[in-house]
């Protein structure tokens, strides 16, 4: 799948959510370990249990758009946002992750092989069942979202 770096054409709709859970976070290493924790933490509340594929999936999803917008989408003194929500209805977990920053926008690109770093949204196209970014609605920025629909043994009822 090929990435381009122009603002798609069109949002998809995600089905109604059944929980919610939005946050703010510094643009740091420790905003990024906060968001994956806490977000680690509502799943489990949410009937997606730790030590999960699902739940392990999802979590890594969050660490690495939460690791891009620290690395990425930092602009000092200004925060990141992120957004979780389960439909229960589509068994579907949405992760948003806005950061303020413009020009650097997500393309899925191969790292050269003696590079430790630069796989993150190749992880994320592998796990997630759907990605993308817009723009950020409400000032200057971006969002990526990442869809997961989960497995019919994680029972996730509402």
């Amino acid at each position: 799948m090929t990435r381009e770096t122009v603002a798609p054409t069109h949002l998809p709709q995600p089905a109604l959510p059944t929980h919610h859970f939005a946050m703010r976070f510094s643009s740091t290493p420790r905003g990024a370990r906060l968001a994956r924790h806490l977000a680690g933490q509502r799943l489990d509340a949410w009937g997606i249990p730790y030590d999960t594929d699902a739940h392990d999936a999802l979590t890594l999803i969050v660490a690495e758009l939460a690791a891009n917008a620290v690395q990425h989408g930092r602009v000092p003194g200004r925060d990141f946002h992120l957004a979780l929500a389960l439909a229960s209805a589509t068994a579907t977990v949405r992760i948003e992750v806005t950061d303020t920053r413009t020009e650097c926008l997500p393309a899925l690109a191969a790292p050269a092989d003696d590079r430790d770093c630069g796989r993150g949204l190749l992880l994320v196209e592998c796990l997630a069942t759907r990605w993308d970014w817009h723009p950020r609605a409400d000032g200057p920025g971006k969002t990526v979202w990442a869809e997961y629909v989960l497995p019919p043994e994680a029972g996730v009822s509402s």
